[in-house]
Protein backbone atom coordinates (compact mmCIF):
# COMPACT_ATOMS: atom_id res chain seq x y z
CA UNK A 1 0.00 0.00 0.00
CA UNK A 2 0.86 3.64 -1.16
CA UNK A 3 0.89 6.40 1.91
CA UNK A 4 0.18 9.67 1.31
CA UNK A 5 2.33 12.26 3.64
CA UNK A 6 0.32 15.56 4.19
CA UNK A 7 2.19 16.24 7.59
CA UNK A 8 0.95 20.08 7.20
CA UNK A 9 -2.55 18.88 8.08
CA UNK A 10 -1.81 17.91 11.54
CA UNK A 11 -2.11 21.88 12.81
CA UNK A 12 -5.67 21.37 11.12
CA UNK A 13 -6.75 18.34 12.79
CA UNK A 14 -5.24 19.61 16.35
CA UNK A 15 -7.39 22.75 15.71
CA UNK A 16 -10.59 21.02 15.17
CA UNK A 17 -9.88 18.51 17.95
CA UNK A 18 -9.73 21.40 19.97
CA UNK A 19 -13.10 23.57 19.20
CA UNK A 20 -15.03 24.18 21.88
CA UNK A 21 -18.69 22.98 21.02
CA UNK A 22 -19.48 25.99 23.95
CA UNK A 23 -18.02 28.18 21.37
CA UNK A 24 -20.55 27.63 18.75
CA UNK A 25 -20.00 26.67 15.01
CA UNK A 26 -17.42 28.46 13.21
CA UNK A 27 -19.64 29.43 10.31
CA UNK A 28 -22.20 30.31 11.79
CA UNK A 29 -20.37 32.40 14.25
CA UNK A 30 -18.12 34.10 10.78
CA UNK A 31 -22.04 34.55 9.15
CA UNK A 32 -22.89 36.36 11.90
CA UNK A 33 -20.37 38.86 12.55
CA UNK A 34 -20.51 41.83 10.03
CA UNK A 35 -16.33 41.65 9.88
CA UNK A 36 -16.03 40.14 6.23
CA UNK A 37 -12.25 40.36 5.69
CA UNK A 38 -11.41 39.28 9.11
CA UNK A 39 -13.76 36.65 8.88
CA UNK A 40 -12.21 35.77 5.17
CA UNK A 41 -15.60 36.07 3.77
CA UNK A 42 -15.91 36.85 0.06
CA UNK A 43 -19.35 37.08 -0.84
CA UNK A 44 -22.64 36.61 1.03
CA UNK A 45 -26.05 35.59 -1.05
CA UNK A 46 -29.41 35.04 0.34
CA UNK A 47 -29.00 31.34 1.01
CA UNK A 48 -25.31 30.55 1.10
CA UNK A 49 -22.10 32.25 1.48
CA UNK A 50 -18.40 31.72 0.36
CA UNK A 51 -15.37 32.10 2.59
CA UNK A 52 -11.67 31.11 2.62
CA UNK A 53 -10.86 28.02 4.41
CA UNK A 54 -8.08 28.91 7.08
CA UNK A 55 -6.16 25.99 6.64
CA UNK A 56 -5.98 25.71 2.86
CA UNK A 57 -4.34 22.77 0.71
CA UNK A 58 -3.43 25.98 -1.89
CA UNK A 59 -3.71 28.97 -2.50
CA UNK A 60 -7.44 30.09 -2.87
CA UNK A 61 -9.02 27.38 -1.25
CA UNK A 62 -12.52 28.21 -0.52
CA UNK A 63 -15.71 26.75 1.02
CA UNK A 64 -19.52 27.10 -0.09
CA UNK A 65 -21.54 27.11 3.21
CA UNK A 66 -25.13 27.59 3.40
CA UNK A 67 -26.42 30.24 5.79
CA UNK A 68 -28.86 27.36 7.87
CA UNK A 69 -26.74 25.26 10.38
CA UNK A 70 -27.82 21.80 8.37
CA UNK A 71 -25.50 19.11 8.56
CA UNK A 72 -27.58 16.57 5.77
CA UNK A 73 -27.18 17.25 2.80
CA UNK A 74 -30.79 15.61 1.46
CA UNK A 75 -32.04 18.41 3.71
CA UNK A 76 -31.04 21.06 1.60
CA UNK A 77 -34.31 22.97 0.13
CA UNK A 78 -34.02 23.71 -3.48
CA UNK A 79 -33.33 27.39 -2.91
CA UNK A 80 -30.06 26.48 -1.02
CA UNK A 81 -28.47 23.73 -3.13
CA UNK A 82 -29.79 26.00 -6.42
CA UNK A 83 -28.22 29.12 -4.62
CA UNK A 84 -24.76 26.34 -3.61
CA UNK A 85 -24.30 25.40 -7.30
CA UNK A 86 -24.35 28.92 -8.59
CA UNK A 87 -22.05 30.07 -5.64
CA UNK A 88 -19.67 27.34 -6.78
CA UNK A 89 -20.22 28.92 -10.26
CA UNK A 90 -18.78 32.00 -9.43
CA UNK A 91 -15.98 31.17 -7.71
CA UNK A 92 -14.68 29.02 -10.21
CA UNK A 93 -14.92 31.87 -12.63
CA UNK A 94 -13.32 34.58 -9.63
CA UNK A 95 -10.41 31.94 -9.04
CA UNK A 96 -10.00 31.70 -12.77
CA UNK A 97 -10.03 35.80 -13.22
CA UNK A 98 -7.84 35.76 -10.05
CA UNK A 99 -5.09 33.02 -9.96
CA UNK A 100 -5.65 31.10 -13.35
CA UNK A 101 -5.67 27.71 -11.75
CA UNK A 102 -5.28 24.71 -14.37
CA UNK A 103 -7.97 22.65 -12.57
CA UNK A 104 -10.09 21.99 -9.57
CA UNK A 105 -11.17 19.93 -6.88
CA UNK A 106 -14.65 20.30 -6.02
CA UNK A 107 -16.55 18.36 -3.26
CA UNK A 108 -17.63 17.70 0.20
CA UNK A 109 -16.99 15.14 3.06
CA UNK A 110 -20.12 14.58 4.74
CA UNK A 111 -20.06 13.31 8.13
CA UNK A 112 -16.54 13.40 10.71
CA UNK A 113 -15.65 9.68 9.28
CA UNK A 114 -15.19 11.38 5.90
CA UNK A 115 -13.11 13.82 6.72
CA UNK A 116 -15.01 16.85 7.80
CA UNK A 117 -13.48 19.17 9.59
CA UNK A 118 -16.95 20.56 10.93
CA UNK A 119 -18.92 17.99 10.51
CA UNK A 120 -22.32 19.87 11.93
CA UNK A 121 -22.39 22.12 8.98
CA UNK A 122 -21.73 21.05 5.56
CA UNK A 123 -20.12 23.29 3.39
CA UNK A 124 -18.51 22.87 -0.04
CA UNK A 125 -14.93 22.93 -0.80
CA UNK A 126 -13.17 24.22 -3.86
CA UNK A 127 -9.15 23.57 -4.32
CA UNK A 128 -7.59 25.14 -7.39
CA UNK A 129 -5.11 23.23 -9.03
CA UNK A 130 -1.88 24.08 -11.01
CA UNK A 131 0.18 21.50 -12.97
CA UNK A 132 3.00 20.54 -10.30
CA UNK A 133 1.53 21.68 -7.64
CA UNK A 134 2.77 19.17 -5.47
CA UNK A 135 6.64 19.18 -4.87
CA UNK A 136 9.43 17.30 -2.78
CA UNK A 137 8.55 20.00 -0.01
CA UNK A 138 5.52 18.24 1.80
CA UNK A 139 7.71 14.82 1.54
CA UNK A 140 10.91 16.23 2.38
CA UNK A 141 10.08 19.23 4.85
CA UNK A 142 7.23 18.04 5.86
CA UNK A 143 6.05 21.78 4.84
CA UNK A 144 2.99 22.66 2.51
CA UNK A 145 4.03 25.62 0.62
CA UNK A 146 1.32 28.43 -0.13
CA UNK A 147 2.84 30.97 -1.43
CA UNK A 148 0.23 33.97 -0.41
CA UNK A 149 -1.06 34.74 3.32
CA UNK A 150 -5.24 34.85 4.09
CA UNK A 151 -5.06 38.46 4.15
CA UNK A 152 -3.36 38.94 0.67
CA UNK A 153 -5.01 36.92 -0.92
CA UNK A 154 -8.43 37.82 0.24
CA UNK A 155 -7.72 41.04 -1.28
CA UNK A 156 -7.02 39.74 -4.54
CA UNK A 157 -9.82 37.75 -4.62
CA UNK A 158 -12.22 40.34 -3.58
CA UNK A 159 -11.30 42.31 -6.53
CA UNK A 160 -11.76 39.50 -8.57
CA UNK A 161 -15.14 38.68 -7.14
CA UNK A 162 -16.06 42.33 -7.41
CA UNK A 163 -15.32 42.06 -11.22
CA UNK A 164 -16.72 38.73 -11.53
CA UNK A 165 -20.33 40.15 -10.28
CA UNK A 166 -20.41 43.41 -12.08
CA UNK A 167 -19.93 41.51 -15.66
CA UNK A 168 -22.93 39.56 -14.34
CA UNK A 169 -24.96 42.88 -14.04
Amino acid sequence: MDHLWAPWRMEYIVHSLKNDPDEGCVFCTSLQDDRDETRFILHRGHNAFIIMNLFPYNNGHLMIVPNRHIDEFTKLSDDELLEINKLINLSVRALRHAIHPDGFNIGMNLGRVAGAGVADHLHYHIVPRWNGDTNFMPVLGETKVVSQSLEAGYKHLKVSFEAVLSEEE
